[in-house]
C-alpha cells in the first residue's frame, strides 16, 4: 500500500493557522518567509492575514496564516484569534531558553485554559543564531514537553534567514489539521485507537471479496486502485508482505500477519499502524474518507439517509432486513444455541465505532437468556426499537454490520395514525405503549415482568424513561413487537408541554396500586390530564387501566370507583395483575389487541364531551340556518317565477 498524491480527500475548504509566542521569537520572520520564500529587512510588529498559493503543498487546501501580538494589552484579541483555529504554531528562539521554558510554563497552560482543542506544532526558530557549544537533540529538549503536553503534534527548528525547513512548518500544521493523529492512534500506549480498529477491520472485510479471512493478491490491489487510483507492481506486493511477515511471523492461527490466502486482518492492522508511527497519517486517512469515514471516524452524514415522517408515522425494519438480521444472529451463534453471548454481540458491532446498545435506551431494554445472552426474538427486539426512536442510527449500524442492499429498502413508513382511526384497524407491526402511573405504583415491575425480570420488592425510582421490548405471540401464528415506554410520574409535565407528545404512541396505559386508595386517585388524574391533552391537539390514544398488586387487599370501594370512572370515560375496566405473584392476566396481549384498534378505547373527558356537545350543537344551529335559508332562496325563486307568469299574461 503505497499512498498517491491526492487533492483535498478530507473536504477541508480552507485551514487557519494562528502563530503564537514570546516577542522576538521570530514569529513575523517565519510567516513572511514562508510566504514570500525571502527573508525580510523589516517586518510590522503584526502581519494581517497570510494567504499561503494554494498549490504549495499536495492536499491543495488553501493556508492562511494569523499573526498575533505578544504584548500583554492584546491578549484578549490573540484569544479570540486562538479559539477560530484549526491549528496551533508556537514558537520559541533557538538562542533564548527561556522562549522555550515559556511554553510549558504559560501558552500551552494557556491554550488548556482557552478550551483550545487542535493540533499544536511547537517551533523552534532562529536555529542560525544557537549556540554551537549547546548541541542538545530536539528530541531530548522536548520530550518532557510533549510527555505532558499531548496536544503537541509535532516539534521543528528551523531558520528564516538561511531557510532552514520554513515550508514544513506550515506543511506540518496543514497536515496536522487534514490528517490528525488524535482519532487514530494512541501515542501513549502506541497502539491504534479501537474506533480506528473498528473502521479499519469493516474495510478489510468489505474489501475481503471471497471472505476468506485473507486479502489476496488480487483483492489487495483492487484495494490499492480503490483508494489511491494506482494499482500495486507485483514486487511491491511482495514487498509489502515481506515486511508484515518480517514483523509478524506469528505462532498462531490469528497473530499471523500473512498466511497462504494473503494478508491478514492482523497483518492489514499492522501496516496502518507503521504508516502513523512513520509519520505518513495522510495514508490511512486516504483509505478512511475513500470508504466514507469523517475525521470522527465515522460514517458521513450524507451517507447516512434520514427518514422524512408525520408525527404519528413510526418506522419498521422491512422483512429484507429482519432476514439479513436473522442470517447475521445465525452467524455470530457460533454454538448455534440461540443465546447470544455478550462476546458474540460485541463481534457483531466490531465493525461500527461502538456497540449501540451499551447505553440507555438500549442497554437491558430486551430480555436476557439464563445464560445472560439475546435470544434471536431478543436480538431482533433491540433492532426495532432502534428503528424505532432512531432510524437513522439503525441504517447507519445496518450499514456497519454489512447490510447489503440500498439502506433504503431495510426500512419502511407506516400508515398515519388519524388514516388508521378512520380505517379502525392498525397494519403497524410495532406498538409503542406509554407507561403512567404515580411512584410505586408498579410500573417498573410490569416491564420488568414483561422482559423476564425477577420481581424486587424494593421500590425502583426512575428517573429518566425506560424502555422494554418483547416479541408478543397472536393466534393464528402472527407476531407483533411492543415496547413499553415507562414515563416516571415528575416526568409527565415536561412530555406534555410538547404538543405532539402523543404522537409517537399508539397506546397508554395507567398502572395503579390496587391497595392504594391515593394511588388509584393520581392515576386517574393522569389519565385525565393525558385524554384531555389528546383531545387538545387531535393525538387521542387509547387507554387502558392496570390495577397492579392484586396480590394485596384492594382499597374500600375500589370497584365501585374504578366502575365509575371507565363508564364515565368510555373504557374498559381495569386489568388486576400481580407481578410478585407472575399473574399477568394476559395483560401485554391486551395491550396489543387495543393498539390494533385505534378507533376504540379512547377515554373521553368531561371538557372533551363539552365540546363535542357544543360541536354538535352549533352543526345543528348552521344546518337548521341553510335550511331556512334555502327554504327562503327556494320562495324567492318561486316568487319570481310566479311574477314573471302574471307580468306576461297581462
Amino acid at each position: 500500500m503505497t499512498k498517491a498524491a491526492t487533492a483535498n480527500p478530507s473536504g477541508k475548504t480552507g485551514v487557519r493557522i494562528v502563530v503564537a509566542g514570546d516577542r522576538g521569537t521570530g514569529k513575523s520572520s517565519l510567516i513572511v518567509t514562508a510566504a514570500a520564500d525571502t527573508f525580510p529587512a523589516n517586518v510590522p510588529p503584526v502581519l494581517p492575514p497570510t494567504r499561503l498559493p494554494e498549490d504549495i503543498y499536495p492536499d491543495r487546501v488553501p493556508v492562511t496564516i494569523i499573526d498575533t501580538s505578544s504584548r500583554v494589552e492584546d491578549s484578549v484579541k490573540v484569544a479570540e484569534e486562538l479559539k477560530r483555529a484549526d491549528a496551533v504554531v508556537l514558537t520559541y528562539a533557538c538562542d533564548k531558553p527561556e522562549t522555550l521554558d515559556r511554553l510549558s510554563a504559560f501558552w500551552l497552560p494557556e491554550l488548556r485554559r482557552f478550551e483550545v482543542k487542535v493540533p499544536v506544532i511547537v517551533v523552534g526558530c532562529k536555529l542560525d543564531l544557537r549556540d554551537e557549544n549547546q548541541q542538545v537533540s530536539l528530541e531530548q529538549v522536548m520530550s518532557p514537553i510533549m510527555q505532558q503536553f499531548r496536544e503537541i503534534e509535532t516539534c521543528i527548528e528551523c531558520s528564516a534567514y538561511k531557510h532552514i525547513q520554513i515550508p514544513e512548518v506550515f506543511y506540518y500544521a496543514q497536515k496536522a489539521v487534514l490528517h490528525p493523529t488524535g482519532p487514530l492512534f494512541d501515542q501513549e500506549s502506541q497502539t491504534l485507537k479501537p474506533r480506528c480498529v473498528r473502521a479499519l477491520k469493516r474495510i478489510f472485510i468489505l474489501c475481503d471479496h471471497d471472505r476468506d479471512g485473507a486479502l489476496s493478491d488480487a483483492e489487495l490491489n483492487d484495494f490499492q486502485v480503490k483508494c489511491f487510483n494506482a494499482p500495486l507492481q507485483p514486487s511491491e506486493i511482495v514487498g509489502v508482505k515481506r515486511v508484515v511477515e518480517e514483523k509478524l511471523p506469528g505462532g498462531g492461527a490469528t497473530d499471523r500477519g500473512v498466511n497462504e490466502r494473503g494478508l491478514t486482518l492482523t497483518g492489514f492492522l499492522f501496516l496502518h499502524a507503521l504508516f502513523i508511527e512513520k509519520g505518513r497519517l495522510e495514508t490511512t486517512w486516504t483509505v478512511l474518507r475513500k470508504f466514507g469515514y469523517n475525521d470522527d471516524i465515522k460514517l458521513a452524514d450524507e451517507l447516512i439517509p434520514t427518514v422524512k415522517r408525520a408525527p404519528d408515522q413510526s418506522v419498521e425494519l422491512t422483512n429484507e432486513a429482519i432476514e439479513f438480521l436473522r442470517g447475521i444472529y445465525e452467524l455470530f451463534d457460533s454454538d448455534y444455541d440461540n443465546n447470544l453471548r455478550p462476546a458474540e454481540l460485541e463481534d457483531i458491532f466490531s465493525t461500527a465505532p461502538e456497540s449501540p446498545w451499551d447505553e440507555a435506551p438500549y442497554k437491558d431494554a430486551a430480555e436476557k437468556t439464563a445464560l445472560g445472552g439475546l435470544s434471536v426474538n431478543a436480538f431482533l427486539s433491540e433492532w426495532t426499537l432502534m428503528t424505532l426512536l432512531d432510524p437513522s442510527r439503525a441504517m447507519e449500524n445496518l450499514i456497519y454490520i454489512g447490510y447489503p442492499l440500498d439502506t433504503s429498502t431495510a426500512v419502511r413508513l407506516t400508515r398515519k395514525r388519524r388514516l388508521d382511526r378512520k380505517k379502525q384497524q392498525s397494519e403497524r407491526s410495532v406498538f409503542q405503549c406509554f407507561v403512567f402511573g404515580p411512584k410505586n405504583a408498579g410500573k417498573s415491575a410490569l416491564l420488568n415482568s414483561y422482559i423476564g425480570r425477577s420481581f424486587s420488592d424494593s421500590p425502583s425510582s426512575t428517573v429518566e424513561d425506560r424502555y422494554a421490548v418483547n416479541v408478543i405471540d397472536l393466534p393464528g401464528g402472527i407476531k407483533k413487537t411492543l415496547v413499553l415506554r415507562e414515563i416516571p410520574e415528575d416526568g409527565i409535565k415536561k412530555l406534555l408541554y410538547n404538543k405532539e407528545s402523543l404522537a409517537s404512541c399508539d397506546i397508554a396505559v395507567f398502572v395503579h396500586d390496587s391497595s392504594d386508595e391515593f394511588s388509584w386517585r393520581r392515576a386517574t388524574e393522569l389519565l385525565v390530564e393525558v385524554a384531555g391533552h389528546g383531545e387538545d391537539t387531535g393525538y387521542e390514544v387509547p387507554c387502558l387501566i392496570v390495577a397492579a398488586k392484586d396480590d394485596l387487599n384492594s382499597f374500600p370501594m375500589a370497584i365501585q370507583e374504578s366502575t365509575r370512572v371507565t363508564q364515565d370515560m368510555g373504557i374498559e375496566a381495569p386489568i388486576p395483575i400481580s407481578s410478585k405473584m407472575g399473574d399477568i392476566n394476559n395483560v401485554f396481549r391486551r395491550i396489543v389487541n387495543a393498539a390494533e384498534h385505534p378507533h376504540l378505547s379512547i377515554p373521553e373527558t368531561e371538557a372533551g364531551r363539552s365540546r363535542k356537545q357544543y360541536h354538535r350543537l352549533v352543526n345543528r344551529s348552521l344546518m337548521f340556518v341553510s335550511v331556512g335559508a334555502a327554504v327562503a332562496i327556494v320562495g324567492l325563486a318561486a316568487y319570481r317565477v310566479y311574477a314573471a307568469r302574471k307580468s306576461s299574461s297581462g
